[in-house]
């Protein structure tokens, strides 16, 4: 039974994989439940797969097989809080790896269009700083990386 408020995410046919691929990566995902189209409809046929259940991180989502007619983009995106510079690089790692697209500031994005953020907690802390140089320091070090760098990151609040 899906969840009162769950996030619906448009796929060309792939939802399953995506999904798979979110729960092996990601702590606190699973697919939930595969329901197959009771008939043809315009993006498949009768008994292809319609919608696939599954959480990211303990939210609820669900992935439409509805074609190739909506895309995605940066509008939305799932904002990604890693503890250290081994989480961050292992999941940036697994989304590019696997057929994604590096971008700017800690983004990325999924080979099925999803756009992520790994965004380390320092580098939150750090743009947030009360002292405003120091924060100013650290967004322009953040502004110049892919990947964030952790310890780039701390230097650039040093000073």
């Amino acid at each position: 039974m899906l969840s009162k408020n769950t996030i619906c995410l448009w796929y060309d046919g792939d939802a399953l994989d995506a999904a798979r691929f979110y729960a092996a990566t990601f702590p606190d995902s699973a697919v939930v439940a595969v329901h197959h189209a009771p008939g043809d409809y315009p993006a498949g046929k009768q008994g292809d797969v319609l919608t696939v259940e599954f959480t990211v991180m303990g939210i609820p989502c669900l992935g439409l097989n509805a074609g190739a007619g909506v895309k995605h983009n940066e509008a939305f995106s799932f904002q990604v809080a890693t503890d250290d510079q081994a989480e961050t690089d292992r999941l940036w790692n697994a989304i590019v790896g696997n057929g994604g697209e590096a971008n700017v500031c800690g983004w990325c994005r999924d080979k099925w269009g999803v756009s992520w953020q790994i965004s380390p907690r320092v580098l939150t802390d750090a743009i947030t700083n009360l002292d405003q140089a120091a924060a100013k320091r650290a967004f322009d070090a953040m502004m110049t990386m892919g990947k964030i760098d952790i310890a780039a990151i701390e230097a650039a609040l040093r000073g």
